[in-house]
Formats: structure tokens, C-alpha cells, sequence
């Protein structure tokens, strides 16, 4: 088993500087949801203008000002995908996982469209956009009276509202396709079957949501599955690379890597879930060595 190397950096992944020019090869990440209530408080706390718009809202009521939040959100999120092209090699591979949002603000329900910003952005920073996943969460099932999904007035046409049982994982590349050396013994190595191939190579996946065992901390960062770090990791890098993931949560990346004989480098700006992250990668085989850093501010 390849000997690999694991950094937990506890800071904000606006910015990387441990991290050099081109020395990642794949990102695999789910950031903050824009829009969904209960991450509000951080892209408030994370940007002075995002908390004084929503202050604005509070005692005006502007539409404009609802846009202007959404577009703030997206904007700080922007520069960590901009920090990811920076670290990725040329031909090097970033994952996105985000959900579209419904809310009701100030008597106004609308769709944000997380996934098309975050495309937009990505764009303009350099990413070329690839394919998508759709990924069909089978646990969310449509049901009637508030005891489930639907939205609207039950039955009767023309007012209720599509229920949102997918989120995307986005899917860029930097630059041209990676190139390799003839006969490369780590690609040969991390080549995955005909079978996983077929099913991770189709463009919608069904799988349950990640079990929420912890407390209601996990529960608020509603981790990704590890199916899907897996998949993702295996489709897009070879064993000895290197997987960063700025938004790591509970720790999901680094464990999937660990197993994966791929090396990472993750970032989680919340101390609090340190607990959860050394308990996910617990397991560590003797050849993963992990570095636990917290910034200096």
C-alpha cells in the first residue's frame, strides 16, 4: 500500500497558502448551500456586507435586496474556487456538490439556482464545465399535508411547485486533459471495472444520503455519502495523487482518500467539528500520515 500524506488545515479556504502553484490534482467538495436558512449565519459572518444586506431586508423589504444577498454569497464562494484553480494542475479535476434552494422571503417564494451560479463563476475564473451527475437522493419522498416534499396546494392546479430530490455534482477541468506517461503503472493500477464504469459514468446516481449518527452538529453540515467521495475520487485521480477538498465537514474526503492510497489536503474553517473529522479517520491505515494544522490568525 502507497505511503500517503493527510493535512487538516482549520481555517478559511478563501485563501491557501499552504498550498503551492499546480500541486493538487482533484478537488472533490460540498460547500455551504446559498439560501438554505441555516448556513445564513456564516456567509454573514464570513462578509460584513452579506450581514448588513440582510439587515437591510429586515427593514425594507426590497426584492433588489434579496438578489443582492444571494449574489454576495456567491461572490465569497468564488474565491475559493478561484484558489482551487490556482492549486490544480493543468488537466486537474474539480467536484462540485451543491443543491438548488426554495425559499420564502419576505412573502416571496422563488427557486435560487446555486448550481448555474456556481457554473457562471467557476467559468469565469478558467474551469472548463464537463457533464454533470444528477444526484436522486432516494430518501426524499414526495408526500401530501406537510408530511413531506410538496410544496403548493396538494392537488388542485395551477399553484403547487416541483419537489427538489436532486442535487448536482458539478464537474470542471483546468486547462487541456491530463497527460501521463506511456503505460503508467498508478493509472493501470486505479483503473476501476467495466461495471463501475457503466454506473458511475451515467449521468444520474441514486444514493441515500449519508446516516446521521452523530449530533445535531452533523446533522447541520449534512455530509456527503462516502459512495460518492469514492466514486468521485476513483473516477478523476490516480493513487499517489493529491485530493483537496476546501469544505471538509466531517471528514468524509480524507477518510475516502486514506482508503483510496490518494493524498489530501483539506480545509474546515468550524474548530468545533475537529471531533468528527479525528473520529472519521480513526481507521488510518499505518501508511497515512495525518497533520492535524490550525491556522494562526
Amino acid at each position: 500500500m502507497l505511503s500517503t500524506e493527510h493535512k487538516v488545515i482549520l481555517g478559511n479556504s478563501q485563501r491557501m497558502p499552504e498550498l503551492a502553484d499546480s500541486s493538487v490534482h482533484l478537488m472533490v467538495t460540498s460547500p455551504p448551500y446559498q439560501m438554505i436558512k441555516m448556513w445564513d449565519t456564516l456567509f454573514a459572518k464570513i462578509d460584513p456586507e452579506t450581514a448588513g444586506l440582510w439587515q437591510e431586508l429586515e427593514a425594507h423589504n426590497r426584492e433588489e435586496t434579496v438578489t443582492r444577498i444571494y449574489e454576495n454569497m456567491h461572490k465569497n464562494l468564488a474565491k475559493v474556487w478561484r484558489e482551487a484553480y490556482r492549486t490544480l494542475i493543468d488537466g486537474g479535476i474539480a467536484c462540485i456538490n451543491i443543491g438548488d434552494a426554495t425559499r420564502t422571503i419576505n412573502g416571496s417564494f422563488h427557486l435560487f439556482a446555486n448550481h448555474s451560479k456556481i457554473i457562471e463563476h467557476c467559468e469565469q475564473v478558467g474551469f472548463t464545465t464537463l457533464p454533470y451527475v444528477l444526484w436522486k437522493k432516494p430518501t426524499t419522498k414526495p408526500k401530501y399535508k406537510g408530511k413531506g416534499a410538496f410544496l403548493g396546494s396538494g392537488f388542485l392546479p395551477p399553484n403547487a411547485y416541483v419537489t427538489l430530490d436532486c442535487e448536482f455534482i458539478l464537474i470542471f477541468r483546468k486547462g487541456k486533459l491530463r497527460s501521463f506517461p506511456p503505460h503508467d503503472k498508478r493509472r493501470y493500477d486505479s483503473a476501476f471495472t467495466k461495471k463501475e464504469r457503466d454506473e458511475w459514468f451515467s449521468q444520474i446516481w441514486t444514493l441515500a444520503a449519508a446516516r446521521q449518527t452523530e449530533s445535531q452538529i452533523e446533522r447541520r453540515i449534512a455530509a456527503f455519502p462516502e459512495e460518492l467521495a469514492n466514486r468521485l475520487i476513483r473516477m478523476f485521480s490516480v493513487k499517489g495523487d493529491t485530493v483537496l477538498d476546501p469544505f471538509l465537514g466531517s471528514g468524509t474526503t480524507t477518510a475516502v482518500a486514506m482508503r483510496n492510497e490518494r493524498n489530501s489536503v483539506v480545509y474546515e474553517a468550524d474548530e468545533s467539528l475537529l471531533p468528527l473529522i479525528e473520529k472519521k479517520v480513526s481507521f488510518k491505515p499505518t501508511s497515512c500520515k495525518l497533520s492535524i494544522i490550525k491556522r494562526a490568525t
